[in-house]
């Protein structure tokens, strides 16, 4: 207030509205507005103003909230629907608010229950025992390192199980799912594509807020028809034959780290020839990984278009990871995001989503929200085990 009425006295004794502007620090738009203000209404033009709407359009009358708080503390266990119909039927004169209004006057009188979502936990999933090259590759990032520059070097390596083959060794400046996408595709141009990837469940391998713990990475790998093999959490002993490769890896290979990243890859290169072609292995009779590998008779093609005949609807999965039926939005997962999948009505008013031949979970027409079914990515258990 101050301010204000220092502004337009100044004002009034002549000086120019851009000079006092600059000085006070407002535009000549603000400076204009407060002088108009003061010769429209004299000083009180010069206090703050309500924001507040002159009128609400849409507000509910005081009479039907207190209704509808009624409603629910006679039927504790019914929700906005039951409730909307039961104030619909007592009083049909009275415009019956929506579904979503009546669950908003709920939830800010504190009568909605949240319920707690379940947070997904890693456990691992059913492991295979592979004979044949290309059956299992193996894939981690060795623990990061500082080059002679100061950079973190982050290497990404791959190895094929049966045979001990080292199949990459890329020296990155990070974790990101973006970077592995790039080593991966070009891993696949150039040996094919295996049956499946065994991983641990950090990222980008997993996401641990996401369905599942599915990542964009492992979603791309099942689109082109890789099964997903995660170690148990705290047990990298089930990668034992990757993490064995790395301790040779660090001896050999990054001490004393290299200068750049450039350098670094050149000795992770070198290292991959010498551990392929010339270093015997005792596992393997002491032949060397590289007469036991053959690439894969699977040849990379990009992804295939996803079809789901026995559904009732195809639905793109939005950015925001939602698919949409009608003006009805069902959250699912951003990882899925642009992926084709199928919904399927299994009963009155519910519906199953798939994603391939992986059933996601249900939901159903009122609430709109997935309800998760059972892992399809966690371990087999069979009926009859007491785990």
């Amino acid at each position: 207030m101050d301010e204000k009425l220092k502004f337009v006295a100044r004002l009034l004794d002549g000086e120019k509205m851009a000079g006092l502007c600059r000085e006070f620090g407002i535009s000549r738009k603000t400076g204009y507005k407060i002088f108009a203000r003061y010769k429209d209404c004299g000083l009180e033009g010069l206090t703050d103003r309500s924001r507040r709407p002159y009128r609400h359009a849409n507000q509910l009358p005081f009479q039907i909230e207190q209704l509808i708080i009624h409603l629910k503390q006679d039927k504790p266990s019914w929700g906005a629907p039951k409730i909307r119909e039961r104030l619909r039927r007592l009083y049909p004169d009275v415009q019956t608010p929506a579904i979503s209004t009546v669950h908003a006057v709920l939830d800010r009188h504190g009568l909605v229950k949240r319920r707690k979502r379940r947070r997904y936990k890693a456990q691992g999933t059913s492991l295979s025992k592979p004979k044949a090259p290309n059956d299992l590759w193996c894939t981690d990032y060795k623990g990061e390192f500082m080059l002679a520059d100061r950079r973190y070097c982050y290497p990404l390596t791959i190895s094929d199980f049966a045979s001990r083959y080292l199949i990459a060794c890329d020296a990155l400046a990070s974790t990101k799912e973006a970077y592995a996408f790039t080593v991966f595709e070009r891993i696949f141009k150039e040996f094919g594509l295996p049956q499946a990837i065994r991983t641990d469940n950090g990222i980008p391998f997993a996401s641990p807020n996401a369905l599942f713990g599915l990542s964009k990475l492992s979603v791309w790998w099942l689109r082109l028809g890789i099964d997903i093999e995660r170690i148990k959490p705290g047990h990298p002993q089930q990668n034992g034959r990757h993490e064995r490769m790395h301790l040779t890896l660090k001896k050999e290979a990054t001490r004393p780290a290299s200068p750049n990243f450039l350098q670094q890859q050149a000795r992770f290169d070198d290292f991959i020839e010498e551990y392929n072609k010339e270093r015997p292995h005792q596992a393997l009779n002491m032949d060397t990984p590289a007469e036991r590998y053959t690439p894969s008779t699977r040849p990379y093609r990009g992804l295939p278009d996803l079809d789901y005949p026995f559904h009732d609807k195809t639905i793109i999965v939005t950015n925001c990871g939602r698919i949409c039926m009608g003006r009805r939005k069902i959250n699912l997962t951003t990882v899925l995001a642009g992926q084709k999948v199928g919904v399927k009505q299994v009963d009155d008013q519910i519906w199953l989503v798939s994603f391939m031949q992986h059933d996601l979970g249900y939901f159903d027409d009122q609430t709109g929200r997935l309800e998760p079914i059972a892992n399809p990515f966690g371990p087999n258990v069979l009926p009859m085990s007491p785990v």
